[in-house]
């Protein structure tokens, strides 16, 4: 199975670094000096990583074959993808990689169907599960854990604690105006 674990950025210098945009929680592992990845658009690959740093918070990139600015700037918005085994687990506990999680039936801890996970949008604060409800329609599920609270990989599901409001029209309106003296203003 394919995993994208990272986007190519702009050239870093002149002798050939580029910047990269993780998109892997095991950078480490699957973005280390000798590893292999395959490329979207393939033509820009395979590419093998020779070397790999980090600097002012960003990961740097040197690729065998790549030499200088022109040919880092070459491969700018190319995705890296590393292939990994489909029964492979992520090293922490309760992690999961995109293809796990896609397809599972979204349930209420009362058993209320809500849908199916058909994306993983994943956004700087939060990633969100992209649900098609039965109807047709969608809902957004924040992937915390006051809200996602059981995975269950085998029975294909996650059980949801929606707040009020999330995936009905149930939501409690709160409201700072005090209303104590009972007179409406004419």
């Amino acid at each position: 199975m394919q995993l994208v674990v990272a986007r190519i950025g702009r050239a870093h210098g002149i002798k050939g670094e580029v910047t990269v945009e993780v998109r892997t929680d095991e950078p480490e592992l699957r973005l280390g000096p000798g590893a292999v990845l395959a490329t979207d658009p393939a033509g820009a690959g395979p590419l093998t990583i020779e070397t790999g740093r980090v600097h002012s918070g960003r990961l740097l990139l040197r690729f065998e074959g790549v030499s200088d600015r022109s040919g880092a700037e070459a491969l700018r918005n190319t995705l890296l993808i590393a292939e990994i085994d489909p029964e492979e687990m992520p090293e922490g506990e309760d992690e999961y990689y995109d293809h796990q999680l896609m397809d599972l039936d979204v349930v209420t801890a009362d058993g209320t169907e809500v849908g199916r996970i058909t994306e993983i949008s994943h956004l700087p604060s939060q990633d969100l599960f992209i649900v098609e409800r039965p109807d047709g329609g969608e809902v957004m599920i924040p992937f915390v854990e006051e809200i996602v609270t059981e995975i269950d990989l085998e029975e294909q599901k996650a059980v949801i604690n929606p707040p009020p409001g999330l995936i009905d029209d149930r939501a409690e309106i709160a409201s700072s105006r005090d209303d104590a003296s009972g007179e409406e203003e004419s």
